[in-house]
């Protein structure tokens, strides 16, 4: 009975960390301006926003990529950059072809940019970085992968409520985080549906923190409500997410097959027992590299990399 109790209480805490109804905060990349979009292509193939004057950092992007200029305006080239790297209608993105080629070599995809997740499957394969532009060297690592030009993809629908199991990368703490922080994660272990991969591991997410109450007297313990958001999946679709009830029962799960451990005194601390107005709370402290669970928000139709012989 007493083991029971305490098993509620350590669950209950671990709730808290929840997905709230709140919209996220505003990103810092506005998509719907020229100015955003080229920042996410930046942010995607050097890990950062450049500097210097706006067409000198298109001319660095399409000399990286793909060695030429097209003869359109500058709209029209920002516009072309970005559905380049984003957008799989017409046919595989830059993100789809990098976490393709990057599971298939390591079974796990990179939060590095593209400039650096090339260089690092080219000194495990050959050595060393090569030359050339991000498109041939792509290309050549494709080869080398799935022995053609051709990626294993098709199309899938995706569930709503699919489980994924996903690792923090920026550690939650009552005492360090404020309404608007954001809060990085990754897919902890490979999502797979009929047969194809949707969500790889090592994939990134980010949440924002929508609610912090730091613990206080009278035994009452913090709470922190964080909206899950969005996780990329392996076609580079930004997933909307969150921890519901199918994700809470995962965690239930995984916390009493571990005698209560990962759901209690290892993340969050011995529980106490209350005895009077001077006793202080528990803080919430989950360090990263802390599993969870959470769950896709509605049905969705997307890319999957088929994995049969991988």
């Amino acid at each position: 009975m007493i083991l029971r109790k305490l098993m509620a209480i350590m669950l209950s805490l671990v709730f808290m960390v929840s997905s709230a109804g709140t919209a996220m905060a505003a990103e810092a990349e506005d998509t719907s301006t020229i100015q955003g979009k080229l920042t996410s292509v930046e942010n995607v193939m050097y890990g950062a926003q450049q500097t210097g004057a706006l067409m000198d950092r298109v001319n660095r992007l399409e000399k990286d990529y793909m060695g030429t200029h097209p003869a359109t305006s500058m709209v029209d080239r920002i516009d072309s950059l970005y559905a380049t790297i984003f957008d799989n209608t017409s046919r595989p993105s830059v993100l789809t072809q990098m976490n393709a080629v990057e599971w298939a070599i390591t079974h796990n995809v990179s939060m590095a940019s593209v400039k650096d997740r090339i260089a690092n499957m080219e000194v495990m394969i050959e050595g060393s970085p090569k030359e050339g532009t991000y498109k041939s060297r792509i290309a050549t690592l494709g080869g080398f992968a799935f022995g053609g030009t051709t990626i294993p993809l098709s199309h899938i629908l995706v569930p709503a409520n699919t489980l994924i199991k996903i690792s923090l990368v920026t550690p939650v703490n009552t005492k360090n985080l404020k309404i608007g922080d954001k809060v990085q994660y990754q897919v902890a272990e490979d999502v797979t549906e009929n047969g194809l991969l949707i969500f790889a591991k090592g994939a990134p997410g980010e949440g924002t923190v929508t609610k912090v109450v730091p613990a206080r007297n009278f035994g009452r313990d913090a709470e922190i409500e964080i909206d899950f958001k969005e996780t990329r999946s392996v076609d580079g679709t930004a997933v909307d997410t969150f921890l519901g009830e199918e994700a809470k029962k995962e965690m239930k799960s995984m916390a009493m097959a571990a005698g209560a451990s990962i759901a209690g005194m290892v993340i969050l601390g011995p529980v106490g027992i209350v005895t009077g107005a001077f006793v202080h709370g528990h803080n919430i402290d989950l360090p990263a590299g802390t599993e969870m669970y959470i769950q896709t928000k509605a049905d969705i139709e997307l890319y999957g990399i088929q994995t049969t012989g991988k």
